[in-house]
């Protein structure tokens, strides 16, 4: 196979070899300099993206039909929302991401770019018909139909062990890694089992994921309910076999926890067979293996049980077509942007293919398969984060493959502006009838939040559970969430709707928690999700039991880092705010998220230990079993205190 150096490339456009290294530096390609090599794949999809852009900055026409908002001509102009804001500023209009602004402000700004702005649709609704109907999924024949992998999902109650299974499967650890040794994002993971795939899903147990677990349910060809033989069945088994049964998959019982002192699985049997579940050894259908996670017994055997089952499923897909599949997982990463996990269910999804997963549209720029490395094309049953798409998905979504960039930019606007249309008949202002209706029951009384998270699953699980606690005195209202650190956006919607925010495995940027202080907004931010329902709960029902919360007392930032034998990574930072004790607890925030929360192991200046830092000054920190600070983390010292707990 033909490769094509840099310089030959940049001679054929007519660009400079630094502007084209530097596009493929954004596209994760790998080139040192202008003589580096490139695959023929690689060299159809820079000259694909790069003659779009030439042409865009070339003048192009963008026609609009009726209004548009600062997040519309971002995406018509293929910017970002804040750097269209940034521009509009520059102008002298303020604008948020979702404002209207007119069409010779929005005209003003597409000239800056190359573009003319034009009033008219550039589609009618034909067009977008026969676009709608591209995409539709097909029957597809029988003798197009080959053999494929199967997904299963792992279910069952908190701490039951289904990521200690996993791990005993993979051969890894990942509970540790998780907070309270809990499974709170979704993932997939592949395994070979006697030469044969399987895609496994690992959904989290607590109950309040219930929605990210019904997700997997409805993507998987089986589903391995974990019971613990020394616990037997819970509430969140209860739900997870009824996800099954609705999901219409073949179960099978991994009793987990054999080892253990008091395991009885006779007992689970019985309490399986109260639910519906007959086992085998019971006279009826339902495979069950008993197993180990810990001491890896049984696993084997439960891999085989899968294989079977796969076996008489009869497992087919059509690899021919363009990609179906449907997103698992979404999140934004600083580096990479939107970034979603796609499990792909029919034809096959390559590098370059145009895509729709719901109301995001792009290119997949890059994939990458479950152990980290790069790939080319996933074929059904294959799980695979994608890069390139326009915003995060939701969880969920389906993701299709269609014939161009066009179509997938038409259908993901069209599906846009259906949901902000929805979203403003849900969001419009209450009418006399309904405040007249209202005032008849003076005690309802209405819990406005705003909740942001680190990934979208985690949005939806936290709306979800706190939603279920409305009764007839409160109706908990979740008005909006997001994925990201608390900005000052959020903060104004909170002051806007008399909300509370809480966050999720995020904090608040800086800006944003002045603005709090300010406007006088609670924020509250969690890592474990039980305790941001206990906390709502409790205000709900009006305890006022003194609780234990976290008191900030300063912040400093990591200028500098040192590595010294025997103590470990030395963090040098300023103190930005407030002060710094000797012995306080910290949270190391990179990039709006908690990487890591614990204790001050030691506060110097210079070559002295001190009580306290004060802001303005520089010192040194290093952390209780923690090293990995960078330049530019974020300390944030508090201490623990006890106060009244208020109802809001």
């Amino acid at each position: 196979m033909s490769k094509t150096r840099v310089y030959q490339i940049a001679n054929e456009l007519k660009m400079s070899n630094e502007d084209v290294l530097a596009k493929l530096k954004e596209l994760e390609i790998n080139a040192e300099n202008k003589d580096s090599e490139l695959e023929e794949d690689e060299v159809e999809l820079v000259l694909e993206i790069l003659r779009d852009e030439i042409a865009a900055t070339n003048g192009n026409t963008i026609a609009i039909d009726g209004k548009l908002t600062v997040q519309e001509l971002a995406t018509k102009l293929d910017k970002s929302a804040s750097e269209i804001i940034m521009k509009l500023m520059k102008m002298g209009t303020m604008a948020t991401i979702n404002q209207e602004i007119s069409f010779e402000i929005g005209s003003l700004v597409a000239s800056e770019y190359g573009f003319e702005l034009v009033e008219g649709s550039t589609n009618d609704e034909e067009e977008l018909e026969a676009i709608d109907a591209l995409i539709d999924i097909e029957e597809d024949k029988e003798e197009d139909l080959v053999k494929r992998p199967p997904v299963v999902t792992v279910m069952g109650h908190v701490d039951h062990g289904k990521t200690s299974l996993l791990d005993a499967i993979r051969k890894t650890n990942v509970t540790s890694s998780e907070a309270g040794g809990i499974t709170q994002h979704i993932g997939a993971s592949e395994v070979m089992v006697n030469g044969e795939k399987v895609v496994f899903l690992d959904t989290p147990g607590h109950e309040a994921f219930t929605s990210m677990r019904a997700r997997g349910a409805q993507v998987t060809d089986m589903a391995i309910l974990v019971v613990a033989a020394d616990d037997g069945i819970m509430p969140q088994t209860i739900e997870a076999i009824n996800h099954a049964k609705a999901a219409n998959v073949p179960l099978i019982v991994a009793i987990n926890k054999i080892d253990k002192p008091g395991a009885n699985q006779d007992r689970v049997k019985q309490e399986l067979a109260d639910q519906g579940l007959l086992v085998e050894d019971w006279g009826g259908d339902v495979i069950c293996v008993p197993v180990s996670a810990l001491k890896r017994e049984g696993i084997d055997t439960l891999l085989e049980m899968v294989l079977l089952v796969a076996e008489m499923e009869e497992l087919k897909a059509n690899p021919n077509k363009r990609a179906v599949g449907t997103v698992i997982e979404a999140q934004l990463d600083k580096g990479r942007g939107p970034v979603a996990t796609v499990l792909v269910q029919g034809g096959t999804l390559r590098v370059g293919d145009p895509i729709v997963a719901g109301v995001a549209s792009g290119k997949v720029r890059a994939m990458i398969n479950s152990k980290g490395k790069r790939v080319k094309v996933a074929e059904p049953s294959t799980a695979v984060e994608i890069l390139g798409l326009s915003e995060v998905p939701q969880g969920g979504d389906q993701v299709v493959a269609v014939p161009s960039d066009k179509a997938a930019r038409l259908v993901a606007e069209k599906r846009q502006q259906m949901a902000r249309e929805e979203m403003l008949k849900s969001n419009q202002r209450m009418s006399l009838d309904d405040f007249f209706s209202q005032m008849g029951d003076a005690e309802v009384k209405e819990l406005n939040i705003v909740i942001k998270a680190d990934v979208q699953g985690s949005v939806q699980a936290v709306k979800q559970s706190l939603e279920k606690l409305s009764n007839e005195e409160v109706a908990v209202r979740v008005i909006h969430g997001g994925v990201g650190a608390v900005t000052e956006s959020d903060i104004m919607l909170a002051t806007a709707s008399n909300a509370i925010i809480i966050g999720f495995n995020v904090r608040p940027v800086p800006s944003a928690e002045v603005l709090a202080k300010k406007e006088g907004v609670d924020v509250r931010t969690y890592t474990i999700i039980y305790k941001a329902i206990e906390d709502v709960q409790a205000a709900m029902t009006g305890m006022l039991d003194p609780e234990y919360v976290d008191e900030d007392t300063g912040k400093a930032e990591v200028r500098e880092t040192f590595k010294l034998s025997g103590v470990g990574t030395i963090a040098g930072c300023y103190v930005t705010s407030g002060k710094v004790f000797r012995g306080s607890k910290v949270r190391i925030v990179r990039d709006g998220f908690i990487i890591h929360e614990g204790q001050l192991a030691a506060l110097r200046r210079f070559k002295d230990d001190v009580k306290e830092v004060n802001q303005g000054y520089e010192c040194g920190m290093s952390f209780v079993n923690f090293n990995d600070v960078k330049e530019g983390d974020i300390i944030e010292a508090y201490i623990t205190k006890e106060v009244e707990r208020k109802l809001k």
